[in-house]
């Protein structure tokens, strides 16, 4: 497949150059919005959100939010997020209904090649992080590259997710592992 920008690359899962000027561009526009709603912590501004975005959402996310693009997240109704939200989402970030996010949580769908050469020389991916409707991401969470996280799942606190968690279950640690099967909900 061809592709005529590295835009189109990052958003198809390609390896891409990241300092390319439209997504330099991207970025800047995504950090000053950022900004501008982050200067609101009491009141949260849901204008720029919503321009951050490119829609509305009834989610409220706690100030400081950071993003890269913000058009690749995907909000679903009554979403909570607390302080210290960073999104890294140059692949679709899709958050189900219902998700609570505790403080200081890193959604990742950023990543480098393992060889050094290819890294040194800018090259990046960004695969899709998916988050199930009920989730609950406990403080500190780190979530990489193309990992979904099933409906109704908790993850503790600290953990590292570095592969798909499956729907209704808690678990934890680095790397994250399923610890135990929640009962079926009524």
């Amino acid at each position: 497949m061809s592709f005529s920008s590295e835009k189109e690359k990052m958003l198809a899962g390609e390896l891409y150059q990241a300092n390319d000027p439209q997504l330099v561009a991207e970025r800047r526009h995504a950090k000053a919005l950022c900004h501008r709603y982050n200067q609101q912590p009491v009141d949260l501004d849901r204008a720029v959100l919503a321009e951050l975005l490119g829609y509305e959402t009834d989610a409220h996310l706690e100030a400081p939010l950071r993003c890269d693009y913000g058009y690749n997240l995907r909000l679903g109704r009554n979403v909570y997020a607390n302080y210290n939200l960073t999104v890294l989402d140059c692949a679709p970030v899709t958050i189900g209904d219902n998700v609570f996010i505790a403080p200081n949580v890193v959604l990742s769908t950023a990543g480098h090649p393992a060889e050094a050469g290819p890294r040194v020389a800018g090259w990046e991916f960004a695969r899709p992080i998916t988050i199930g409707a009920g989730a609950w991401l406990g403080a500190g969470v780190i979530v990489l590259p193309g990992v979904t996280i099933g409906a109704g799942s908790t993850i503790g606190a600290g953990s590292v997710v570095t592969r798909d968690i499956p729907a209704g279950v808690v678990a934890v640690g680095n790397p994250c592992r399923v610890l135990r099967q929640l009962p079926a909900a009524e």
